[in-house]
Protein backbone atom coordinates (compact mmCIF):
# COMPACT_ATOMS: atom_id res chain seq x y z
CA UNK A 1 0.00 0.00 0.00
CA UNK A 2 1.07 3.67 -0.79
CA UNK A 3 2.51 4.96 2.32
CA UNK A 4 1.44 2.19 4.94
CA UNK A 5 3.89 2.86 7.57
CA UNK A 6 1.77 6.22 7.50
CA UNK A 7 -1.23 4.49 7.03
CA UNK A 8 -1.17 2.50 9.92
CA UNK A 9 -0.19 5.23 12.65
CA UNK A 10 -2.97 6.94 11.92
CA UNK A 11 -5.63 3.96 11.87
CA UNK A 12 -3.85 2.87 15.17
CA UNK A 13 -4.44 6.40 16.19
CA UNK A 14 -8.46 6.02 15.74
CA UNK A 15 -8.75 2.62 17.14
CA UNK A 16 -7.87 4.88 20.31
CA UNK A 17 -10.78 7.03 19.28
CA UNK A 18 -13.36 4.01 19.27
CA UNK A 19 -11.87 2.04 22.00
CA UNK A 20 -12.44 5.11 24.33
CA UNK A 21 -15.47 4.66 26.81
CA UNK A 22 -15.55 8.72 26.83
CA UNK A 23 -14.87 11.23 24.37
CA UNK A 24 -13.57 14.58 25.54
CA UNK A 25 -11.36 17.58 25.13
CA UNK A 26 -8.61 15.55 26.78
CA UNK A 27 -9.09 12.01 24.51
CA UNK A 28 -9.02 14.60 21.27
CA UNK A 29 -6.17 16.60 22.62
CA UNK A 30 -4.63 12.66 22.33
CA UNK A 31 -5.61 11.64 19.43
CA UNK A 32 -4.06 15.04 17.94
CA UNK A 33 -0.65 14.12 19.25
CA UNK A 34 -0.82 11.21 17.88
CA UNK A 35 -1.47 12.47 14.14
CA UNK A 36 1.24 14.35 15.15
CA UNK A 37 3.33 11.88 15.54
CA UNK A 38 2.62 9.78 12.75
CA UNK A 39 2.46 12.99 10.37
CA UNK A 40 5.82 14.42 11.11
CA UNK A 41 7.46 10.53 11.10
CA UNK A 42 6.40 10.49 7.37
CA UNK A 43 8.35 13.93 7.10
CA UNK A 44 5.86 16.26 6.84
CA UNK A 45 6.93 20.14 7.04
CA UNK A 46 6.44 21.19 10.99
CA UNK A 47 3.82 23.72 9.96
CA UNK A 48 1.65 21.61 8.43
CA UNK A 49 1.34 19.47 10.93
CA UNK A 50 0.34 22.07 13.22
CA UNK A 51 -2.23 23.54 11.01
CA UNK A 52 -3.30 19.96 10.05
CA UNK A 53 -3.53 19.07 14.33
CA UNK A 54 -5.25 22.57 15.21
CA UNK A 55 -7.78 22.21 12.64
CA UNK A 56 -8.53 18.56 13.87
CA UNK A 57 -8.96 20.08 17.67
CA UNK A 58 -11.18 23.05 16.67
CA UNK A 59 -13.67 21.06 14.65
CA UNK A 60 -13.31 17.79 16.60
CA UNK A 61 -15.50 18.97 19.50
CA UNK A 62 -17.99 20.70 17.76
CA UNK A 63 -21.34 20.16 19.27
CA UNK A 64 -23.64 20.74 16.11
CA UNK A 65 -23.30 17.28 15.16
CA UNK A 66 -25.22 16.40 11.92
CA UNK A 67 -28.09 14.37 12.31
CA UNK A 68 -27.34 10.39 12.11
CA UNK A 69 -24.03 10.91 12.88
CA UNK A 70 -22.17 9.96 16.46
CA UNK A 71 -19.15 11.96 18.38
CA UNK A 72 -16.88 9.68 17.10
CA UNK A 73 -18.04 9.29 13.46
CA UNK A 74 -17.85 13.23 13.25
CA UNK A 75 -14.42 13.18 15.00
CA UNK A 76 -13.12 10.45 12.15
CA UNK A 77 -14.88 13.06 9.51
CA UNK A 78 -13.05 16.01 10.44
CA UNK A 79 -9.56 13.81 10.57
CA UNK A 80 -10.93 12.86 7.13
CA UNK A 81 -11.53 15.78 5.43
CA UNK A 82 -8.64 17.73 7.01
CA UNK A 83 -6.33 15.38 5.39
CA UNK A 84 -8.11 15.89 2.34
CA UNK A 85 -8.16 19.91 2.62
CA UNK A 86 -4.06 19.35 2.93
CA UNK A 87 -3.71 16.96 -0.66
CA UNK A 88 -5.13 18.96 -2.61
CA UNK A 89 -9.37 18.57 -1.40
CA UNK A 90 -10.31 17.60 -4.76
CA UNK A 91 -9.45 15.45 -8.25
CA UNK A 92 -8.55 17.04 -10.65
CA UNK A 93 -8.13 14.45 -13.71
CA UNK A 94 -5.83 15.06 -16.90
CA UNK A 95 -7.68 17.10 -19.60
CA UNK A 96 -8.03 15.18 -22.82
CA UNK A 97 -10.43 16.07 -25.73
CA UNK A 98 -11.47 12.78 -27.99
CA UNK A 99 -10.83 13.18 -31.40
CA UNK A 100 -8.13 15.85 -30.86
CA UNK A 101 -4.16 15.76 -30.74
CA UNK A 102 -3.62 16.19 -26.97
CA UNK A 103 -0.42 17.59 -26.54
CA UNK A 104 1.27 16.97 -23.33
CA UNK A 105 4.45 17.85 -22.02
CA UNK A 106 6.25 16.02 -19.15
CA UNK A 107 9.29 17.97 -16.97
CA UNK A 108 11.29 16.90 -14.49
CA UNK A 109 14.69 16.37 -12.64
CA UNK A 110 16.37 13.88 -13.47
CA UNK A 111 16.50 11.08 -11.95
CA UNK A 112 12.48 11.63 -11.02
CA UNK A 113 11.40 8.50 -12.80
CA UNK A 114 10.07 10.77 -15.65
CA UNK A 115 10.40 8.71 -18.84
CA UNK A 116 9.52 5.32 -16.87
CA UNK A 117 6.18 7.50 -16.18
CA UNK A 118 5.56 8.25 -19.30
CA UNK A 119 5.92 4.79 -20.17
CA UNK A 120 3.11 4.19 -18.03
CA UNK A 121 0.51 6.76 -18.51
CA UNK A 122 0.87 5.77 -22.28
CA UNK A 123 -0.17 1.78 -21.15
CA UNK A 124 -3.22 3.60 -19.02
CA UNK A 125 -4.67 5.63 -21.22
CA UNK A 126 -3.75 3.48 -24.26
CA UNK A 127 -6.06 0.76 -22.39
CA UNK A 128 -9.33 2.80 -21.78
CA UNK A 129 -9.66 3.40 -24.95
CA UNK A 130 -7.51 6.57 -25.90
CA UNK A 131 -4.62 6.76 -28.49
CA UNK A 132 -1.76 7.37 -26.88
CA UNK A 133 2.03 7.84 -28.56
CA UNK A 134 5.22 9.11 -27.11
CA UNK A 135 7.74 11.21 -28.65
CA UNK A 136 11.12 11.37 -27.02
CA UNK A 137 12.71 14.84 -26.81
CA UNK A 138 15.60 13.78 -24.55
CA UNK A 139 18.93 14.40 -26.42
CA UNK A 140 20.64 14.93 -23.11
CA UNK A 141 20.53 11.34 -21.79
CA UNK A 142 22.18 8.89 -22.49
CA UNK A 143 19.75 5.90 -23.31
CA UNK A 144 16.64 7.88 -23.21
CA UNK A 145 16.03 7.04 -26.56
CA UNK A 146 16.10 3.18 -26.36
CA UNK A 147 14.55 3.39 -22.88
CA UNK A 148 11.53 5.25 -24.08
CA UNK A 149 10.86 3.32 -27.43
CA UNK A 150 10.96 0.20 -25.04
CA UNK A 151 8.52 1.35 -22.96
CA UNK A 152 6.48 2.06 -26.22
CA UNK A 153 6.69 -1.29 -27.79
CA UNK A 154 5.82 -2.73 -24.46
CA UNK A 155 2.49 -1.22 -24.31
CA UNK A 156 1.74 -0.88 -28.25
CA UNK A 157 1.91 2.47 -28.63
CA UNK A 158 3.34 4.76 -31.41
CA UNK A 159 6.50 6.18 -30.67
CA UNK A 160 8.83 8.67 -32.41
CA UNK A 161 12.19 10.16 -31.65
CA UNK A 162 15.36 10.97 -33.80
CA UNK A 163 18.97 9.39 -32.14
CA UNK A 164 20.89 12.06 -34.61
CA UNK A 165 19.17 15.45 -34.15
CA UNK A 166 20.59 17.25 -31.19
CA UNK A 167 18.18 20.08 -31.43
CA UNK A 168 15.34 19.61 -28.69
CA UNK A 169 12.88 22.07 -30.02
CA UNK A 170 13.34 20.63 -33.17
CA UNK A 171 12.40 17.19 -32.18
CA UNK A 172 9.60 17.92 -29.92
CA UNK A 173 8.04 19.83 -33.13
CA UNK A 174 8.88 16.88 -35.47
CA UNK A 175 7.47 14.29 -33.35
CA UNK A 176 4.11 16.63 -32.57
CA UNK A 177 3.65 16.64 -36.60
CA UNK A 178 4.59 13.02 -36.74
CA UNK A 179 2.11 12.07 -34.04
CA UNK A 180 -0.71 14.33 -35.58
CA UNK A 181 -0.37 12.64 -38.66
CA UNK A 182 -1.18 9.11 -36.98
CA UNK A 183 -4.33 10.56 -35.79
CA UNK A 184 -3.08 10.32 -31.80
CA UNK A 185 -5.89 11.77 -29.40
CA UNK A 186 -2.83 11.95 -26.21
CA UNK A 187 0.83 12.93 -27.16
CA UNK A 188 2.92 12.45 -24.35
CA UNK A 189 6.08 14.74 -24.56
CA UNK A 190 9.37 13.41 -22.47
CA UNK A 191 12.05 16.47 -22.17
CA UNK A 192 15.13 16.10 -20.71
CA UNK A 193 16.14 15.77 -16.96
CA UNK A 194 16.88 19.32 -15.43
CA UNK A 195 18.03 20.44 -12.52
CA UNK A 196 16.91 23.38 -10.66
CA UNK A 197 20.15 25.48 -11.11
CA UNK A 198 20.89 24.65 -15.14
CA UNK A 199 19.40 27.77 -16.63
CA UNK A 200 20.12 26.52 -20.07
CA UNK A 201 18.12 23.75 -19.16
CA UNK A 202 15.74 25.46 -18.17
CA UNK A 203 15.18 27.27 -21.16
CA UNK A 204 15.09 24.70 -22.97
CA UNK A 205 11.99 23.68 -21.58
CA UNK A 206 10.54 27.03 -22.01
CA UNK A 207 11.60 26.95 -25.55
CA UNK A 208 10.11 23.71 -26.47
CA UNK A 209 6.76 24.79 -24.84
CA UNK A 210 6.76 27.99 -26.95
CA UNK A 211 6.88 25.55 -29.79
CA UNK A 212 4.59 23.39 -29.22
CA UNK A 213 2.22 24.91 -27.02
CA UNK A 214 1.47 22.00 -25.57
CA UNK A 215 -2.36 21.60 -23.65
CA UNK A 216 -0.80 20.98 -20.45
CA UNK A 217 2.57 20.76 -18.77
CA UNK A 218 2.91 18.03 -15.99
CA UNK A 219 5.90 17.94 -13.61
CA UNK A 220 7.22 14.36 -12.04
CA UNK A 221 8.35 14.77 -9.04
CA UNK A 222 10.29 12.10 -6.82
CA UNK A 223 8.40 10.98 -3.73
CA UNK A 224 11.62 9.49 -1.58
CA UNK A 225 12.70 13.24 -1.85
CA UNK A 226 10.22 14.13 0.95
CA UNK A 227 9.72 17.71 1.74
CA UNK A 228 12.36 18.87 -0.23
CA UNK A 229 9.49 17.72 -3.49
CA UNK A 230 8.01 21.28 -2.65
CA UNK A 231 10.92 23.06 -3.10
CA UNK A 232 11.50 21.29 -6.36
CA UNK A 233 8.05 21.49 -7.29
CA UNK A 234 8.63 25.74 -6.49
CA UNK A 235 11.00 26.22 -8.82
CA UNK A 236 9.38 24.38 -12.05
CA UNK A 237 6.33 26.17 -11.50
CA UNK A 238 8.04 29.68 -11.17
CA UNK A 239 10.30 28.65 -14.52
CA UNK A 240 6.71 27.75 -16.46
CA UNK A 241 2.94 27.08 -16.36
CA UNK A 242 2.78 24.02 -14.61
CA UNK A 243 -0.30 22.75 -15.17
CA UNK A 244 0.03 19.72 -13.10
CA UNK A 245 1.97 16.99 -10.85
CA UNK A 246 2.63 13.40 -11.02
CA UNK A 247 4.84 11.81 -7.80
CA UNK A 248 6.69 8.84 -8.10
CA UNK A 249 8.13 6.10 -6.34
CA UNK A 250 5.50 6.06 -3.62
CA UNK A 251 5.69 2.15 -2.57
CA UNK A 252 8.65 2.11 -0.10
CA UNK A 253 9.50 5.69 0.72
CA UNK A 254 8.90 6.60 4.41
CA UNK A 255 9.07 10.60 3.52
CA UNK A 256 5.79 10.06 1.02
CA UNK A 257 3.91 12.27 3.57
CA UNK A 258 6.04 14.97 3.25
CA UNK A 259 6.64 14.84 -0.67
CA UNK A 260 2.70 14.59 -1.16
CA UNK A 261 1.62 17.56 1.59
CA UNK A 262 4.95 19.79 -0.21
CA UNK A 263 3.66 19.73 -3.62
CA UNK A 264 -0.26 20.09 -2.61
CA UNK A 265 1.23 23.31 -0.89
CA UNK A 266 2.27 24.67 -4.59
CA UNK A 267 -0.93 24.75 -5.63
CA UNK A 268 -0.45 22.83 -8.89
CA UNK A 269 -2.90 19.82 -8.64
CA UNK A 270 -1.84 16.41 -8.15
CA UNK A 271 -3.21 14.04 -10.57
CA UNK A 272 -1.36 10.16 -10.58
CA UNK A 273 0.78 8.47 -8.29
CA UNK A 274 3.47 6.28 -9.31
CA UNK A 275 3.31 2.97 -7.14
CA UNK A 276 5.40 0.80 -7.75
CA UNK A 277 8.15 -0.54 -10.10
CA UNK A 278 5.20 -2.62 -12.84
CA UNK A 279 3.53 -0.86 -15.61
CA UNK A 280 0.64 -0.48 -14.42
CA UNK A 281 1.54 1.00 -10.73
CA UNK A 282 0.42 4.33 -11.71
CA UNK A 283 -2.87 5.44 -10.33
CA UNK A 284 -4.96 8.92 -10.56
CA UNK A 285 -4.69 10.99 -7.46
CA UNK A 286 -7.98 11.40 -5.61
CA UNK A 287 -7.54 13.12 -2.39
CA UNK A 288 -10.71 12.30 -0.32
CA UNK A 289 -10.18 8.96 -1.37
CA UNK A 290 -6.08 8.52 -0.49
CA UNK A 291 -7.17 10.14 2.89
CA UNK A 292 -9.45 7.56 3.70
CA UNK A 293 -6.72 4.41 2.71
CA UNK A 294 -4.57 6.18 5.38
CA UNK A 295 -6.85 6.17 7.83
CA UNK A 296 -7.49 2.42 6.44
CA UNK A 297 -10.91 3.39 6.02
CA UNK A 298 -12.03 2.44 2.18
CA UNK A 299 -15.34 4.91 2.54
CA UNK A 300 -16.57 6.37 5.43
CA UNK A 301 -18.10 9.29 3.63
CA UNK A 302 -20.13 7.27 1.63
CA UNK A 303 -21.53 5.41 4.87
CA UNK A 304 -22.42 8.26 6.35
CA UNK A 305 -24.43 9.27 3.24
CA UNK A 306 -26.36 6.24 3.27
CA UNK A 307 -27.32 6.41 6.93
CA UNK A 308 -28.73 10.21 6.21
CA UNK A 309 -30.27 8.70 3.11
CA UNK A 310 -32.14 5.74 5.36
CA UNK A 311 -32.61 7.85 8.27
CA UNK A 312 -32.47 5.38 10.08
CA UNK A 313 -34.50 5.72 13.73
CA UNK A 314 -32.15 4.44 17.19
CA UNK A 315 -34.20 1.95 19.41
CA UNK A 316 -32.25 2.67 22.42
CA UNK A 317 -33.83 -0.42 24.15
CA UNK A 318 -32.81 -2.97 21.10
CA UNK A 319 -29.23 -0.92 21.36
CA UNK A 320 -28.85 -1.78 24.59
CA UNK A 321 -29.96 -5.16 24.30
CA UNK A 322 -27.57 -6.08 21.22
CA UNK A 323 -25.28 -4.03 23.88
CA UNK A 324 -25.26 -7.09 26.03
CA UNK A 325 -25.52 -9.76 23.41
CA UNK A 326 -29.29 -10.57 24.60
CA UNK A 327 -31.12 -9.68 21.59
CA UNK A 328 -34.38 -11.80 20.03
CA UNK A 329 -34.79 -12.71 16.74
CA UNK A 330 -37.78 -9.60 16.02
CA UNK A 331 -34.24 -7.55 17.17
CA UNK A 332 -31.74 -9.40 14.77
CA UNK A 333 -34.29 -8.89 11.86
CA UNK A 334 -35.01 -5.16 13.14
CA UNK A 335 -31.05 -4.77 12.71
CA UNK A 336 -30.62 -6.17 9.53
CA UNK A 337 -33.70 -4.73 7.68
CA UNK A 338 -31.79 -1.43 8.90
CA UNK A 339 -28.59 -2.36 7.21
CA UNK A 340 -30.66 -3.18 4.02
CA UNK A 341 -32.17 0.22 3.68
CA UNK A 342 -28.11 1.43 3.39
CA UNK A 343 -26.91 -1.46 0.56
CA UNK A 344 -25.93 -4.99 0.98
CA UNK A 345 -24.70 -5.92 4.33
CA UNK A 346 -21.03 -6.82 3.11
CA UNK A 347 -20.74 -3.71 1.15
CA UNK A 348 -21.63 -1.84 4.60
CA UNK A 349 -19.29 -3.61 6.58
CA UNK A 350 -16.82 -2.89 3.37
CA UNK A 351 -17.24 0.86 4.01
CA UNK A 352 -16.65 0.65 7.25
CA UNK A 353 -13.08 -0.69 7.12
CA UNK A 354 -12.35 -0.94 10.94
CA UNK A 355 -11.20 -3.59 12.97
CA UNK A 356 -14.31 -5.72 12.86
CA UNK A 357 -15.59 -7.82 10.00
CA UNK A 358 -18.45 -9.52 10.05
CA UNK A 359 -18.53 -13.26 9.41
CA UNK A 360 -19.08 -14.23 5.66
CA UNK A 361 -22.06 -16.14 6.30
CA UNK A 362 -23.60 -13.30 7.76
CA UNK A 363 -22.31 -10.14 5.73
CA UNK A 364 -23.52 -12.00 2.46
CA UNK A 365 -27.13 -12.45 3.59
CA UNK A 366 -29.48 -12.29 0.50
CA UNK A 367 -32.90 -10.11 0.50
CA UNK A 368 -34.61 -13.96 -0.19
CA UNK A 369 -32.93 -15.39 3.04
CA UNK A 370 -34.98 -12.37 5.14
CA UNK A 371 -37.79 -12.84 3.38
CA UNK A 372 -37.68 -16.46 4.41
CA UNK A 373 -37.13 -15.89 8.06
CA UNK A 374 -39.93 -13.48 8.36
CA UNK A 375 -42.28 -16.04 6.69
CA UNK A 376 -40.34 -18.96 9.43
CA UNK A 377 -40.56 -16.54 12.25
CA UNK A 378 -44.77 -15.98 11.32
CA UNK A 379 -44.91 -19.64 12.58
CA UNK A 380 -43.07 -19.16 16.14
CA UNK A 381 -44.85 -18.35 19.45
CA UNK A 382 -43.69 -15.07 20.69
CA UNK A 383 -42.01 -17.13 23.83
CA UNK A 384 -40.15 -18.27 20.69
CA UNK A 385 -39.30 -15.73 19.21
CA UNK A 386 -38.36 -14.08 22.26
CA UNK A 387 -35.96 -16.91 23.68
CA UNK A 388 -35.12 -18.66 20.36
CA UNK A 389 -33.18 -20.86 22.74
CA UNK A 390 -36.12 -22.88 23.96
CA UNK A 391 -36.66 -23.97 19.91
CA UNK A 392 -35.55 -27.70 19.60
CA UNK A 393 -36.02 -30.19 17.52
CA UNK A 394 -40.27 -30.68 17.87
CA UNK A 395 -40.69 -27.17 17.58
CA UNK A 396 -38.45 -27.13 14.50
CA UNK A 397 -40.45 -29.93 13.03
CA UNK A 398 -43.59 -27.66 13.60
CA UNK A 399 -42.15 -24.53 12.93
CA UNK A 400 -41.00 -25.85 9.63
CA UNK A 401 -44.77 -27.35 8.70
CA UNK A 402 -46.42 -24.50 9.02
CA UNK A 403 -43.79 -21.65 7.70
CA UNK A 404 -43.93 -24.39 4.50
CA UNK A 405 -40.33 -24.38 4.66
CA UNK A 406 -37.70 -27.23 5.36
CA UNK A 407 -36.44 -27.88 8.87
CA UNK A 408 -33.08 -27.09 7.60
CA UNK A 409 -33.96 -23.60 6.99
CA UNK A 410 -35.16 -23.29 10.65
CA UNK A 411 -32.18 -24.40 12.02
CA UNK A 412 -30.21 -22.16 9.93
CA UNK A 413 -31.73 -18.81 11.14
CA UNK A 414 -31.57 -20.25 14.85
CA UNK A 415 -27.66 -20.68 13.56
CA UNK A 416 -27.43 -17.16 12.25
CA UNK A 417 -28.91 -15.98 15.36
CA UNK A 418 -26.35 -17.49 17.70
CA UNK A 419 -23.53 -16.43 15.51
CA UNK A 420 -24.57 -12.86 15.84
CA UNK A 421 -24.88 -12.77 19.38
CA UNK A 422 -21.91 -14.75 20.37
CA UNK A 423 -20.04 -11.82 17.94
CA UNK A 424 -21.69 -8.80 19.39
CA UNK A 425 -20.71 -10.39 23.08
CA UNK A 426 -17.63 -10.39 21.76
CA UNK A 427 -17.42 -7.05 20.82
CA UNK A 428 -19.14 -5.96 24.16
CA UNK A 429 -16.69 -7.76 26.25
CA UNK A 430 -13.64 -5.50 24.47
CA UNK A 431 -15.21 -2.67 24.91
CA UNK A 432 -17.34 -2.91 28.28
CA UNK A 433 -19.24 0.63 29.74
CA UNK A 434 -19.45 2.63 26.49
CA UNK A 435 -22.66 3.37 24.95
CA UNK A 436 -23.53 4.58 21.36
CA UNK A 437 -23.65 3.05 17.93
CA UNK A 438 -21.72 1.55 15.57
CA UNK A 439 -19.91 4.34 13.09
CA UNK A 440 -22.79 5.58 11.00
CA UNK A 441 -24.99 2.67 11.85
CA UNK A 442 -27.43 4.06 14.55
CA UNK A 443 -28.74 1.30 16.48
CA UNK A 444 -26.29 -1.44 16.37
CA UNK A 445 -23.45 -1.30 19.22
CA UNK A 446 -20.16 -0.06 19.40
CA UNK A 447 -17.61 -1.64 16.65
Amino acid sequence: MVLEGLGKALNSALKKLFGASIIDEELVKELAKDIQRALLVADVDVTLVMAITKRVEEQALDESLPRGISRREHIVKVVWDTLAFYLGEKTVPLTINPGKPNLVMMVGIQGSGKTTTVGKLARYFQKRGIKTGVICADNFRPGAYSQLKQLAERSNVPFWGDEEEKDAVKLAKKGYDEMRKRGVELILLDTSGRHREETGLIKEMRDISKAVKPQEIVLVVDGTLGQQAGVQAEAFRDATAIGSIIVTKLDGSAKGGGALSAVAATGAPIKFLGTGEGMDAVEPFNPTKFAGRLLGMSDIKGLIEKVREAQIEVDEDATMRFMKGQFSLNDMMAQLKQLKKMGPIGKVMEMLGLQYKLPDDIAQIQEENMKKWEVIMSSMTKNELDNPRIIKSSRIQRIARGSGTDTRDVRELLKQHQQMQKMIKQMGRSRRGRRGGMPGIPGLPGM
